[in-house]
């Protein structure tokens, strides 16, 4: 009889941690699971500035999961990716690629929230299943691990006490500027300004990701105030601009705003108001491998990718849900552990090269380098077939 009652330490609670230990609460039901994170359970993770853009998988699995907080998000139904000017414009104008759900047979793209949204009701749905099984499954939240040794079979896990388990699932990953140097490691020298801004004349739902002479510029979508005139949305703003000759730390709200303003297209609508920035520098850190012994790296753990193409949380909630899924179904640990890796491979390999691709593509010197990019979504939009399956990885993946 396959033996699945294995010990298993999660160590960090945010969302790609969160999801997986729940996900394995309930499909490893002779498993013991116990949670780590330094964060106390009752600190408010609201005040985390960042924005989440999560796919429709993602979405679909956090459904799954009865953590997904429909009323805090915003749904995308179409995403508007175009190269600002200068750059060679086509018969139709400004190149750009359209993704459209409707197109795609599907009820959106993906959804748009706060940090804090999605990891309050994962931590809350986890919680719950704790209080249900007291004596299989563990929270150790305010406890930080120290260390993860390696034993002849499995892990001991440094917490205050020293703990054996029989595999170590690493999700504390946290951003680029906080980890220490990985397998992979490349600093873009690039600086993202985080928060939002308030548009008028913009249609909802709609993403945008505009490639300008600096770096990448994205809005998303965010759920309506409903103190708002009518005819306001709030988007999260993404703006990606060079970490040496930084065009954005210098100036006032008023000039932010006049510079947005002849950054993205005019589908976007008006930039009128603009919330305080924060910055944090970009990078690539990525494991060789996700496994190491009885510890496997997933989410920012494994690979923390530039902001780009939106893409790091998806692929860190498809490294939680394939993991389960091979636990689930290997007759031995040390299986288990072999096929997580060979069928992460593909989609988190295809993942690095292209973000880290778009990125370095900002920092060449070459002329034309900007028309060629504009030349290159032009192409996709002329293609129909290809766009549709580029959209449909980034919503579900290699599958």
């Amino acid at each position: 009889m396959t033996n699945k009652a294995w010990q298993i330490a999660v160590v960090g609670a945010g969302p790609v941690g969160l999801a997986l230990a729940l996900h394995a609460a309930r499909l490893l039901p002779q498993s013991r699971i116990t949670l780590f994170d330094a964060r106390p359970a009752d600190r408010d993770v609201g005040a985390d500035p960042r924005t989440l853009a999560l796919s429709l998988g993602s979405v679909q699995f956090l459904r799954r999961l009865g953590a997904w907080p429909a009323a805090a998000a915003e749904p995308i139904v179409q995403v508007h990716v175009s190269q600002a000017p200068p750059t060679l414009s086509t018969l139709f104008g400004e190149p750009a690629v359209l993704l459209r759900a409707l197109d795609l047979g599907v009820p959106c793209l993906g959804a748009v929230l706060p940090y804090g949204a999605l990891v309050a009701p994962l931590q809350r749905a986890w919680e719950a299943e704790v209080a249900a099984e007291p004596d299989r499954l563990r929270s150790r939240f305010g406890t930080p691990v120290a260390a993860i040794k390696p034993l002849p079979v499995g892990v001991e896990i440094d917490a205050g006490i020293a703990e054996p388990y029989e595999l170590a699932v690493v999700a504390e990953g946290g951003v680029f500027a906080e980890q220490s140097r990985k397998a992979l490691v490349g600093d873009y020298g690039q600086t993202a300004w985080v928060g939002s801004v308030t548009l008028r004349g913009a249609a909802r739902g709609v993403a945008f990701e505009r490639f300008t002479r600096h770096g990448p510029a994205a809005l998303l979508p965010l759920p309506r105030d409903p103190d708002a005139p009518p005819d306001a949305l709030r988007a999260a703003l993404v703006w990606c601009v060079p970490s040496a000759d930084d065009p954005v730390q210098g100036l006032s709200d008023a000039q932010r705003l006049a510079v947005l303003n002849t950054l993205f297209p005019a589908e976007a609508g008006r930039v009128v108001g603009i919330s305080a920035l924060k910055s944090f520098p970009l990078g690539l850190n990525a494991e060789r491998t996700l496994v190491s012994g009885a510890t496997v790296r997933i989410g920012n753990a494994a690979q923390t990718l530039h902001p780009v193409a939106g893409q790091g949380l998806n692929l860190g909630l498809r490294d939680a849900h394939e993991l389960v899924s091979v636990l689930r179904r290997a007759d031995t640990l040390q299986t288990a552990l072999r096929q997580a890796e060979w069928a992460r491979a593909a989609d988190r390999w295809t993942m690095i090269a292209a973000t880290d691709f778009l990125a370095r593509s900002f920092t060449w010197k070459l002329p034309g380098a900007a028309s060629a990019r504009g030349l290159g979504l032009a192409a996709l939009q002329g293609l129909p077939p290809v766009r549709d399956w580029l959209a449909r990885r980034m919503m579900f993946g290699s599958r």
